[in-house]
């Protein structure tokens, strides 16, 4: 029988990624991903594309989402679902940390590609 786990973001460690910024793998099973990521003022994801669906949840502050030619202002409380192959970013334009939860259904198989990437190889 599996027994409880409980995960704290702040005793994960930072992991590398290719967006430069604070990314902490909170959870991670053949079904599922959840990252915690806290974009500091003036940081940004790159704009990427993910092979699986993936929504946000916003736990502190605001920012900017873009998903394909959408662009929104979010905040505190809020999920945004971006699906699969659609490229996507989030940027922090405020004066406060921007936190968030990354949660990937199912686990993608493969890595995301950043958009430019991709872009490069269809001309």
């Amino acid at each position: 029988m599996r027994k409880m786990r409980t995960v704290r973001a702040d005793d994960e460690p930072r992991r590398d990624n290719a967006h430069g910024v604070d990314v902490r793998k909170l959870y991670d099973t053949e079904h599922a991903q959840v990252m915690h990521i806290t974009l500091r003022p003036g940081e940004s994801l790159k704009k990427h594309i993910t092979p699986v669906d993936v929504f946000f949840y916003v736990l502190e502050g605001e920012g900017q989402v873009e998903i394909g030619e959408e662009v929104r202002t979010v905040s505190k409380d809020t999920l945004i679902d971006s699906p699969a192959r659609i490229p996507h970013r989030l940027t922090n334009n405020g004066t406060k940390d921007f936190r968030f939860l990354v949660v990937k259904v199912p686990r993608p198989s493969e890595k995301a590609k950043m958009a430019e990437d991709v872009a490069g190889k269809k001309n």
